[in-house]
């Protein structure tokens, strides 16, 4: 699909640049990340998916994707702090739900991020697109709030705290303070949390000073005037590539690390004119064509850039979608559930990278990963070590990406967590959930045992096996006590 851009006459061309030796260099590193897209939204994961996914499918051509490769939890927050620190959010105050603008940060002081561990090793990091791990805002002279309040903000509390906030003010505790060289953002869901301002390093663009309107279908709370909900990933985009275009001129003998997670296709649905109608799935199907235009985009930079050869581009997503079947298209694939659930369609979630000489293109596999292991795996690219205060739930799967012959699975064990806390562990073929006969997206009923299920033969998790197989149970319910009482689920050096 040749895409019309979001801007009258285009995205500016792309200066071609003599290539960049890259002999002996670390490779430049981009995860880009979707926000509530599912499984079955991609072309090359569902061959009957209503959504032209053009870029998504030719980077799985270039590279590899996996068919097992899971979100630590089934909504966003929780999985944005697992990528960036390689920990499970449960292990925080979070234990369930996601954050909203104004809440304090989830990240610990002194915390090794993805972005602290590369900058320190030379690379030039840049964080792009939706924060939503919370961040510490000034107040007003005069103004208390209570911060401390960690899940379910009622509305009027949202609205009390944003008109105490001094937006003129520097904010802490944000991407710069862990490891981010640069910050371009909004500080929680983009298109449905207030304050509707963008952020860039630690101010905001503009003063939020407008009350949101109807018509942006989101939560009440302030807005900077001129807000545009459709226009929010567009404008990500073009400063991804004006990151690129800078790092290109001012810094080429440096890698660097773009983390750029997208609002798309999160509700609101209201996708850009740019896009809409381009899919056969409706209002959030033209949103997964946006997240393929922005993927489409970068990748056209990298190119023109002459920074494709020694950069690894991932792409993924935070959970599954909002809802697993619409305009006949089936956002889970085959999978059961979707977002919020711990059934796999909440959580189980395309993976594709490319690495152009490093992985070998059209590769498959079927390898179980989680995005808890993108700090492990860079730790491993850069040939270091974690050291047992960092990446506690982090596995290397570099060797899965470069497709070598395993002995045996990376994981031994993988931690699945729904919106409302309900644990699962998931070992080989074995899934045991605990708490709940249901999806795991309501407060589980008192008394309740569980499911068991075998993937292998039961990949639509409707055969409950609980009661046949009582010495799995058990098995499965002493690893996971194991993995929270001990505060790690890997392996640490001696």
């Amino acid at each position: 699909m040749d895409y019309i851009h979001a801007r009258k006459g285009g995205l500016e061309p792309i200066e071609k640049k003599e290539t960049v030796p890259q002999e002996g260099k670390n490779p430049n590193i981009i995860f880009i990340m979707a926000d509530d897209m599912g499984y079955g939204d991609v072309g090359c994961y569902n061959d009957k998916s209503k959504i032209p996914t053009p870029n998504m499918d030719r980077l799985a051509k270039e590279g590899i994707r996996f068919t097992d490769a899971h979100t630590p939890s089934a909504v966003c927050s929780p999985t944005r702090y697992g990528v960036l620190t390689g920990r499970y959010c449960w292990r925080t105050w979070l234990k369930k739900y996601a954050l909203v603008g104004y809440s304090p940060t989830l990240l610990e002081p002194g915390r090794m991020t993805v972005a602290s561990l590369l900058k320190e090793r030379g690379y030039e990091t840049a964080c792009i697109g939706k924060w939503h791990l919370g961040l510490k805002w000034q107040l007003k002279q005069g103004c208390k709030v209570d911060f401390k309040r960690k899940l379910n903000w009622p509305s009027e509390y949202i609205i009390e705290v944003g008109n105490k906030i001094d937006y003129s003010k520097s904010i802490k505790d944000g991407p710069i303070d862990f490891g981010f060289d640069y910050f371009f953002g909004t500080a929680g869901c983009s298109t449905t949390d207030p304050p509707y301002c963008f952020i860039e390093n630690d101010h905001t663009v503009g003063i939020p000073s407008k009350m949101v309107p109807d018509s942006f279908l989101c939560d009440e709370g302030l807005m900077v005037p001129n807000w545009n909900p459709r226009i929010v990933d567009s404008i990500f985009t073009e400063k991804a590539i004006d990151f690129l275009k800078n790092h290109r001129k001012n810094s080429p003998e440096k890698p660097f690390f773009l983390y750029l997670p997208l609002s798309a296709p999160h509700a609101p649905h209201l996708p850009p004119g740019f896009v809409k109608g381009h899919s056969e799935a409706g209002p959030r199907g033209d949103l997964v064509v946006l997240v393929d235009w922005s993927i489409g985009e970068v990748l056209k930079a990298l190119d023109n850039l002459n920074l494709r050869e020694n950069t690894l581009v991932i792409v993924t997503s935070d959970n599954g979608p909002l809802s697993s079947y619409e305009y006949g298209h089936k956002s889970s694939g085959d999978w059961r559930g979707y977002k919020g659930s711990i059934w796999e369609g909440g959580h189980r979630v395309p993976f594709i990278a490319r690495w152009p000489g490093k992985i070998k293109p059209a590769s498959i596999s079927s390898e179980t990963i989680c995005l808890t292991d993108l700090l492990a795996t860079c730790a491993a690219i850069l040939k270091t070590e974690l050291p047992n205060n960092a990446g506690e739930d982090s596995y290397n799967a570099l060797p899965a990406l470069m497709g070598e012959q395993l002995s045996q699975p990376i994981r031994e064990a993988i931690v699945h967590h729904s919106a409302e806390g309900v644990f699962s562990i998931r070992e080989r073929d074995w899934k045991l959930i605990l708490g709940t006969e249901d999806s795991g997206e309501v407060r589980p009923e008192s008394g309740s045992h569980g499911q068991l299920y075998n993937l292998s033969n039961d990949p639509g998790e409707r055969n409950n096996l609980w009661d046949q197989h009582p010495e799995i149970v058990q098995r499965l319910k002493k690893l996971l006590e194991n993995y929270k009482s001990q505060g790690h689920s890997r392996s640490y050096s001696e």
